[in-house]
């Protein structure tokens, strides 16, 4: 498991290893290394034990996460995959395993130590992680309670996911419409923004010959090996919004407890047996919590067993539950991709969650397509929970994915599209007909133009509300007043949503208080009351945010009436022009989530919901948001270094320069070069996992490994080491990488003459080189003895590892590797005459110097080291 990190500017991981396994390994390795926190937190997301490191306050979640089986789930998927994945997986976990430790040690957040990771998690975390993620679930229980309170014709006017809408954007732009003649593929993927981000810039470059070699840009998400969503082999690039495809059904379950202390649940044959198990999740600061977990033949029951006798009772079912597949073999196919048909190819195998997909290459080739899997079953199904005991709702197979041509240019930004069919709630398509309109004004696009699109702050849904102004009667005493004169103002602004903007923010505050206003109405009252549901569902039900989203619905029905309207209108105008004058960016402040000591809310920030940029709050409750653009980025075709890409804070999680120095450029909409060259980068670590030759393990100090030098695998190393000016004494400072590599292939084909490296946990820190004297010109200089052993030895630039009695302690461990084999008796040494450095050392070890002597590079100086003169302690 050799690799090296390499590094640019912006601290971008770069990766390369001579296999994907290895690869894989330095992944793993990377991930643990920059945001060890991030993993910890993802794992105990994963698991459900997230309350026992934060409290009572993540007890909803662990119940749900243990309630659903993310983990059994993931446990099944690990076992469904093919060998060769599953050991690619195995060997990203063995990297962050590999690094935790140490990474933990430094991190500040860890007040434990950090749990390892299994096999299974990457997959465990993946599931957790969109379990609720897009068009999910619980929007069905915002619909049951619609259609309960206001009848099923009312579900239409709330037409919008919450607790917040998706607002993804991606697009594709031929060669036709581009400054180079080559595709771009552009986007922006909206999270939550967290800090570390949810997406790390990364390059992954494997050197195997053959299919097996592959080099790849992306955003990857830390805790998941490859590159799923955003990657540019350099011949093909692809990039992915979320579908908004129904994937998970609820169902209500009759549940009945039988003598024997099992379950029952009623399914569409009868009564049959449920599984039914307690776990115990701990609390830090409080008493355990029990949660029962049941399992149907439905799914997952997501409520407390007994809530059957209220009629309460709901399972959940995934396409986990019919499958147990992930899509994780997708991964190590997409990094060797070559071509649209191989991403293509590959993504027929995905299932979570579904995405639409666009994707170009180098030879003109496009692709629009959506990939998952969506089952087949009633359409009653995707709106509300269904009753488990009838067999119209049981499932039937999976859905057929859609494919789009492209022509010109296509978006995609979670509206109905080329998935229209398998869902029922989508985002607006004003975001994709803003996108469509700006690709349309140009034909020269470049891949850093696409900026201007990400950042686009036009409003198109501000219309819902100010088309509304000219007509609205204001009181007489009102027609100069401050409502008079707001509204003369919103309906001369430019709809943009700019941080600068007075206007912006004057329009936000009329909204807010309209959407009180409505919320208020008595037609209302029963959404706005404590709902049945777990509380973990709570986002998803709140009446203002519902309100907020689906105005242009609402404003379009029968459930508020013209009088309200117009009067919730002038309401608003009045509150909001008694509110002092402001700007947008200092009302709607980014607040990052981050689960130890929150970040202060970030001011300064334009876009809001329904803009390209989209940055979503929670109009009537609050402008601060935590949903935004967790990265941007636009690759080009023609020349993947002419991409760009930006994440909101960092390519770090640790303190230092890399946690946030991403963050003003991505606040002002500008992207960061991707840069490939490798000469531009810097070497930060390489880690050597090779059979060793002597190892010794050293208490304070790590475990120091010899390995024999891999004269292709490690010229990058030796070459950068011996070309240095601190190195001229080996006297190649200015051999070419060619004729280094010829040196050492040559002494890797003696009998007589070894190259070793010298390993400190795994990390290079010396190259060593040991001959025969008595076959080597150092021999015609002096006596040889019998058990002679010659040695030359040349120390990495400490960086890093700067420690007192580093060199010390390394000689001692040369010292007893050399006398490891009792054959020899004696080690000869001949440093330049010149290298006081050197000199000293030996001297400090306990070497005797004999005479000068001539060579036929330089003028060395003799020195002599015999066992009977190394300590006990470092003697076999």
């Amino acid at each position: 498991m050799s690799f090296v990190c390499y590094r640019d500017a912006w601290g971008v991981p770069h990766l390369r290893a001579a296999d994907p396994q290895s690869l894989a390994f330095a992944q793993g390795h990377n991930a643990a290394a920059d945001r060890a926190w991030q993993l910890e937190t993802l794992l105990r997301r994963a698991t459900g034990t997230s309350a026992a490191v934060f409290g009572a306050e993540w007890l909803p979640w662990d119940r749900l996460a243990r309630q659903t089986g993310i983990v059994g789930a993931a446990r099944a998927a690990f076992d469904h995959l093919d060998r060769e994945t599953a050991d690619w997986v195995r060997a990203y976990v063995a990297g962050a395993n590999a690094a935790l430790p140490a990474a933990a040690a430094a991190a500040p957040e860890f007040r434990r130590a950090p749990e390892p990771w299994e096999p299974w998690t990457p997959l465990a975390v993946w599931h957790a992680e969109h379990l609720l993620f897009g068009s999910g679930f619980p929007a069905k229980l915002w619909r049951e309670r619609v259609i309960e309170h206001l009848g099923e014709d009312a579900v239409g006017r709330f037409a919008m996911d919450g607790p917040a809408p998706t607002g993804s954007n991606g697009w594709i732009v031929d060669g036709a419409l581009t400054a180079s003649g080559a595709a771009i593929v552009a986007g922006d993927p909206h999270r939550f923004l967290q800090l570390p981000g949810t997406y790390q810039q990364i390059r992954l470059a494997c050197t195997a010959g053959g299919t097996d070699g592959f080099d790849v840009v992306g955003l990857a998400m830390p805790g998941i090996p490859g590159i799923a969503h955003f990657g540019h082999t350099g011949t093909v690039a692809w990039g992915i919004t979320n579908a908004m495809a129904d994937t998970q059904d609820l169902f209500h379950e009759r549940l009945r407890r039988t003598g024997d202390g099992g379950i029952e649940a009623l399914g569409p044959d009868g009564w049959e047996p449920a599984q039914s198990w307690t776990e115990t999740i701990e609390v830090a600061g409080g008493d355990p919590a029990p949660v029962e977990v049941i399992t149907t033949r439905r799914g997952s029951v997501i409520t407390d067993a007994d809530a059957a006798a209220g009629g309460a009772a709901l399972s959940l079912r995934s396409p986990l539950h019919a499958d147990p597949e992930l899509g994780f073999a997708a991964l190590p196919k997409l990094l060797r991709a070559a071509a649209v048909a191989d991403v293509d190819a590959a993504l027929d195998g995905w299932v979570l969650p579904v995405n639409v997909v666009m994707a170009a290459d180098t030879a003109g080739g496009l692709l629009h397509r959506v990939a998952g899997r969506v089952p087949e079953r009633d359409r009653e199904n995707l709106v509300r929970p269904v009753p488990a005991w009838e067999p119209r709702y049981a499932w039937h197979g999976w859905k057929p994915m859609a494919a789009k041509a492209v022509h010109g240019f296509a978006a995609m930004a979670n509206d109905r599209g080329v998935s229209g069919d398998l869902g029922v709630e989508f985002c607006s398509p004003h975001r994709v007909e803003r996108i469509t309109e700006l690709l349309a004004g140009r034909d020269d696009w470049t891949a850093a133009d696409m900026a201007a699109v990400h950042t686009d702050t036009y409003l198109p849904t501000a219309a819902a509300l100010l088309d509304l102004l000219p007509g609205l009667d204001l009181p007489d005493s009102d027609l100069g007043g401050p409502a008079a004169l707001l509204r003369k103002r919103l309906l001369a602004w430019d709809r943009r949503m700019d941080a600068d903007s007075a206007d912006a923010a004057a329009f936000a505050a009329f909204r807010a208080a309209f959407v009180r206003g409505l919320a208020a109405l008595p037609v209302f009252a029963p959404l706005s009351a404590p709902s049945r549901y777990p509380e973990v569902f709570a986002p998803w039900l709140v009446l203002e945010v519902r309100i907020g989203f689906a105005l242009e619905h609402l404003l379009n029905g029968d459930l508020v009436t013209l009088e309200q309207r117009d009067a919730a209108l002038r309401d608003a105008l009045d509150a909001a022009a008694a509110q002092p004058d402001t700007t947008w960016g200092e009302v709607h402040r980014l607040v990052p989530w981050r689960d130890v000591d929150p970040p202060e809310a970030i001011t300064g920030m334009s876009g809001d919901a329904d803009c390209v940029l989209s940055t979503s709050g929670a109009p009537g409750i609050t402008e601060d948001f935590a949903r935004g653009p967790a990265a941007r980025w636009a690759w080009d075709l023609a020349d993947r270094e002419h991409s760009r890409w930006i994440v909101p804070f960092g390519t770090s999680g640790a303190p230092g320069p890399h946690l946030r120095d991403q963050f003003p450029l991505w606040r002002d909409g500008e992207l960061v070069p991707v840069v490939t060259d490798w000469p531009q980068l810097r070497e930060e670590y390489r880690m050597i996992d090779r059979p060793t030759v002597f190892e010794q393990a050293l208490e304070g100090f790590g475990t120091v490994s010899i390995v024999p030098v891999s004269p292709a695998e490690d010229l990058d190393l030796i070459y950068g080491w011996v070309t240095q000016e601190r190195a001229k004494f080996w006297g190649m400072t200015e051999h070419s990488r060619e004729y280094v590599l010829e040196i050492y292939e040559y002494l890797d084909a003696l009998a007589t003459h070894h190259a070793y490296l010298v390993l400190r946990d795994r990390e290079p820190i010396a190259l060593l080189q040991t001959y025969d004297p008595g076959a080597d010109p150092v021999g015609e200089c002096y006596e040889v003895e019998p058990g002679d052993i010659g040695a030359h030895l040349l120390v990495a630039a400490a960086g890093d590892r700067a420690q007192v009695g580093f060199t010390g302690v390394l000689m001692g461990v040369l010292v007893a590797f050399f006398f490891a084999d009792p054959k020899h008796r004696r080690v000869v040494v001949e440093p330049d005459t010149r290298n006081e450095q050197a000199a000293a050392r030996l001297r400090r070890t306990g070497f005797t110097f004999g005479p000068e002597v001539q060579l036929p590079d330089k003028t060395g100086r003799l020195a002599f080291f015999r066992r009977e003169d190394a300590p006990a302690h470092l003697l076999p």
